[in-house]
């Protein structure tokens, strides 16, 4: 990516899936200094935790220009989210609608608590940009994941600590297709394919299969998701 470097640090909530990766290699591309935060908050997919660690060192290895770039990482343990939550993300039951039109994988307040913690560690570590990859596109219809969300956050963040806080966005309106096609921009085929290897998104966890999009069970809501986008990705001329 061309253009001038934003002296600016930035924070990515980076779970080791598809799309805080992309947004990671985002922020690479754009600030000084490149920080990511993690959150265990015991998912069924937490092998994703163990995903990011290898994605960063990945992307150290194959994109040397974005190393000096890439600093610390950070890993938060919020296994209180389990115990309040009542969900197929953090509970062994069957992926469904609720009588809310909300998919069962919704994790109440989720997000929110994502960034207050985020602006929490940003604002000690000196960082001023928080980076995420929410999407109101190619999304199960989570509130805490629009685009109004985000910026009523972003106020109350900057509000809260007497300090501009910015919080990045940049797959808000991309479809999933699209969302490929910004991580061959960024940094080509290397880095789908990188994305492709190394990234986990499957809601059950499954890293046995490897798909042309990835690994996954194939069936979930989010393999789904990111087969469709993949298969639209390709064909795009």
């Amino acid at each position: 990516m061309t253009g001038k470097t934003d002296p600016r640090t930035a924070l990515v909530l980076f779970s080791g899936g598809q799309d805080s990766t992309v947004c990671l290699a985002w922020a690479l591309s754009r600030f000084a200094r490149v920080e990511t935060l993690g959150f265990d908050y015991r998912q069924r997919h937490r092998i994703e935790l163990d995903c990011r660690l290898t994605v960063r060192e990945q992307l150290r290895q194959q994109f040397p220009h974005w190393a000096p770039r890439l600093g610390d990482d950070h890993l938060l343990d919020l296994g209180l989210l389990a115990q309040i939550s009542d969900c197929a993300l953090t509970d062994e039951r069957a992926i469904e609608l609720q009588a809310n039109g909300l998919p069962n994988t919704f994790v109440p307040g989720r997000n929110l608590l994502f960034l207050g913690l985020a602006a929490t560690l940003a604002y000690r570590r000196s960082a001023t940009v928080l980076v995420g990859g929410m999407c109101e596109t190619d999304y199960s219809g989570y509130p805490d994941c629009r685009d109004n969300t985000l910026k009523a956050l972003q106020v109350a963040l900057s509000l809260g600590l007497d300090s501009p806080m910015t919080v990045e966005t940049p797959l808000m309106f991309l479809t999933k297709a699209q969302t490929w096609t910004l991580s061959e921009q960024l940094g080509g085929a290397a880095l789908v394919e990188l994305i492709a290897e190394h990234t986990h998104t499957c809601y059950l966890g499954e890293r046995g299969q490897r798909h042309p999009w990835g690994h996954g069970c194939g069936h979930c809501p989010a393999c789904e998701l990111r087969a469709t986008g993949y298969a639209q990705y390709r064909a795009a001329p």
